[in-house]
């Protein structure tokens, strides 16, 4: 079926083809339309689920743990401040290996208060066990949702999954959309450690130092392990509807003698950017990361690199361009842009291209013309 869809409805409607048991909602701008159009399904009975309304973010996720240890689907949506009232029990839902599917606007986050896109938020959640991934289009928003379900659920992963959209650049923009009927593409949910309530057993939480450690490692194994299972999705969703996915997105980097790296939107600016630099003579491409966690492998071949990071980590700096750096041991020309939805133009971006400067970090607005 082919409409015309916001990323945030997108979301919104490839939940209701996953038929969550449980979703927990709470509103916060600008993420709110996801969880209203589900409520509206439900209100149609177009989705039978327990649309739980609660009371902050942080019961959000309690209510998706709470259910999820069950061994039941479950689906929640926040962004900015919310995922960050989350965070105690954004670490819990990966620490259970309670397989949550949640959607996530980017959002800046104050002091002073943004509504507006940037990753910073979900660039603090890096390190709970969460897998993420990160979008540029409303089909890519849908197909990534249904793709989470399946990944997430899986035996080998059990582990949560956040789809990261931008804030408005994303969340609210109108784009066309194939909705596909999608059969048996996400099996039903079977979770090895799922409490019987028919058969009521004591339970403790506490874990001792010659026990945590292994928590810790099990995680890190699923994480690993998960690699597998996101490739074998992503082929299994090629073979049924015909639309691929990878690792990144690349865009002319076969021959390209300088590759710039991007989340999100800023990946299709830098797509024209590159035709434009192409014209000139420059041998550019573009390489959109979208998977954050587990981090990808990349192919960078010694060719000059430039990053443009939508965050920041105080003292650190771009995080995806310092991941980067230590993943692959390159030199690179960082880019801060597009905090708190700073416009960055095609025009804006082959700039950074052209005049890049290996090995520094740049702030646009503040560090004066590259």
């Amino acid at each position: 079926m082919l409409t015309v869809s916001t990323g945030n409805k997108a979301v919104a409607m490839a939940v209701k083809q996953a038929k969550p048991a449980v979703v927990a909602a709470y509103p916060i701008t600008p993420q709110t339309e996801i969880v209203e159009q589900i409520a509206e399904y439900v209100t149609a009975k177009e989705l039978a689920t327990r649309y739980i309304a609660v009371e902050s973010e942080h019961s959000a996720m309690a209510a998706c743990i709470g259910a999820g240890v069950t061994g039941v689907r479950t689906f929640t949506a926040t962004s900015s401040h919310g995922l960050l009232y989350m965070h105690e029990m954004t670490n819990w839902a990966a620490g259970a290996r309670i397989p949550v599917v949640m959607a996530n606007v980017n959002r800046a986050l104050g002091p002073g208060w943004n509504i507006w896109a940037e990753h910073t938020d979900a660039m603090q959640e890096r390190d709970t066990g969460w897998l993420q991934v990160y979008v540029a289009s409303v089909q890519e928003a849908y197909d990534a949702t249904l793709m989470a379900f399946r990944i997430a659920e899986h035996n080998d992963v059990l582990l949560p999954v956040m789809i990261n959209l931008d804030g408005f650049l994303l969340s609210h923009i109108m784009q066309p959309l194939v909705a596909d009927k999608i059969g048996d593409f996400i099996p039903p949910l079977h979770l090895p450690h799922a409490i019987d309530v028919t058969k009521p057993r004591g339970y403790g939480g506490l874990t001792g130092p010659d026990e945590h450690f292994k928590f810790r490692w099990d995680i890190e194994r699923s994480m690993r392990d998960s690699r597998k299972v996101i490739e074998e999705t992503q082929a299994e969703f090629n073979r049924r509807f015909g639309r691929e996915y990878g690792w990144t997105e690349d865009y002319r980097c076969e021959d390209a003698d300088v590759v710039v790296l991007s989340l999100g939107t800023l990946g299709k600016e830098a797509e024209m950017a590159v035709d434009s630099l192409r014209k000139e003579g420059i041998r550019a491409g573009s390489m959109r990361v979208r998977w954050f966690r587990p981090f990808p492998k990349l192919d960078l071949n010694g060719r000059d690199v430039v990053v443009i990071d939508r965050d920041y980590s105080f003292g650190f700096g771009g995080v995806l361009a310092r991941s980067i750096e230590a993943k692959n041991r390159v030199d690179l020309f960082s880019v801060i842009a597009g905090l708190g939805g700073q416009e960055v133009t095609y025009d804006d971006i082959a700039g950074f291209i052209r005049n890049r400067r290996m090995g520094e970090e740049f702030w646009f607005g503040v560090s004066g013309d590259v």
